[in-house]
């Protein structure tokens, strides 16, 4: 539980990357905030906390009972127009409502805000792997982001990985950084075998399959995943030749690299390229598939790890810091870079059910040691040394 915090602050939450739209925006800074929120709520309806709680969104159907919603534009759904209310009219709307603190939930702050701030930043990619992003974004990341980060009364890093690069790039003290990971919602569970099957049959996908879940993009490192489905193929044993690859998600930025190797390699019966998958039908995909793959380069948090694992998927991914935070030891963590490594996992999980088996398991129990409820209640110990370092600084000061 969080420690005890007297008085009842008015807390603002910026809320504006929670999505309507049925593509890559609905990936994890979408569910951090969406699930933040709910849990925020969840814990203002039970009276464990006595703060009020002012959310701004643009999506009319969100629903989070215990927080007051402010709905704004559906235009703030195109970044430009994002970043523009962000940075000018969000700051007088915090005013009029007369909030105490707000909370940027994803890397950035309002920087004209009359108020302390708390930041939640997920991840500095576009600082380490620069040449994975389009120009503007990384620039507009990189600016917004580390003026957040330096105007916030308190930082919140969603991993170790992300804590290190923000004292690393941007020489923050570790002391104004919490370390807050992800929770993974109770839906995400195991079904059993004849729900599993009936949802392969419902989506035409074969008995066995290898699942990718996550925005189609460089860092997720999908062209080596192919690269090494395809070597193991040429080695299977007939008995494993049916296995098929399924990489799931909407398409993000430079993804047309991805289909392109596909089709080089000859895959375009072995490889399904399903799509965006709706929100409501991830544990699904989850449950049904032999394996889930995760190889990518970087992460501050492989949420889709610990999703796949809640649902009793055996895992495979990389050794990536961001994703190994995450898996620890009940994934077969493999290195990004090397093709060879993963066409041996390939060989190992495709042959060995008993290995699989024990991967499901040591995954379930992995799972089980994150929650919404908890992030949201360290979330609420944040804001009050968010605000306990304002007012030291102001004594400070005078």
């Amino acid at each position: 539980m969080h420690s005890p915090i007297p008085g009842s602050m008015h807390i603002a939450i910026n809320a504006q990357l929670i999505s309507s739209e049925p593509s890559y925006r609905q990936a994890g800074v979408h569910t951090y905030s969406r699930q933040l929120v709910t849990a925020l709520g969840e814990l203002a309806q039970a009276g464990a906390t006595p703060h009020r709680f002012t959310v701004f969104v643009h999506t009319p159907d969100l629903r989070a009972p215990g927080v007051e919603l402010r709905v704004t534009s559906p235009v703030l759904e195109r970044p430009p127009v994002r970043i523009l209310w962000e940075q000018a009219v969000l700051p007088g709307a915090l005013r009029a409502a007369g909030a105490d603190l707000v909370h940027g939930l994803v890397n950035v702050l309002p920087l004209a805000a009359p108020i302390p701030g708390v930041v939640t930043v997920h991840d500095l990619s576009f600082l380490r792997l620069p040449g994975h992003f389009p120009p503007l974004k990384r620039l507009y990341l990189s600016a917004l982001c580390r003026a957040s980060v330096l105007r916030a009364a308190h930082i919140i890093a969603v991993s170790r990985q992300t804590a290190s690069d923000l004292v690393h790039f941007w020489r923050v003290s570790p002391a104004r950084v919490s370390m807050i990971p992800n929770g993974v919602d109770s839906r995400f569970r195991p079904a059993s075998a004849q729900e599993a099957a009936a949802f392969r049959a419902a989506k035409g996908l074969p008995e066995r399959y290898w699942l990718y879940l996550g925005t189609l993009e460089p860092r997720k490192n999908l062209t080596l995943l192919l690269e090494a489905f395809a070597r193991w193929r040429r080695q299977a044993p007939p008995a494993d030749q049916g296995v098929q690859l399924v990489l799931a998600g909407a398409q993000g930025w430079y993804y047309q690299a991805i289909y392109a190797r596909a089709h080089d390699l000859g895959l375009h019966e072995a490889v399904r390229f399903p799509g965006y998958v709706a929100d409501e039908e991830l544990p699904d995909w989850y449950r049904a598939a032999e394996a889930f793959l995760y190889p990518s380069r970087f992460e501050g948090f492989g949420l889709p790890v610990l999703e796949a694992m809640a649902c009793g998927a055996p895992v495979l991914c990389s050794n990536a810091a961001g994703v190994r935070e995450v898996a620890g030891e009940a994934a077969l963590l493999l290195p990004p870079d090397d093709a060879g490594a993963w066409v041996a996992g390939f060989t190992l999980i495709a042959g060995q059910p008993a290995l699989r088996a024990a991967l499901r398991a040591a995954g379930l129990a992995r799972a089980r040691r994150f929650s919404w409820s908890a992030t949201a209640a360290q979330t609420l110990d944040v804001y009050a040394q968010a605000l306990q370092n304002t007012h030291a600084a102001r004594s400070t000061a005078r």
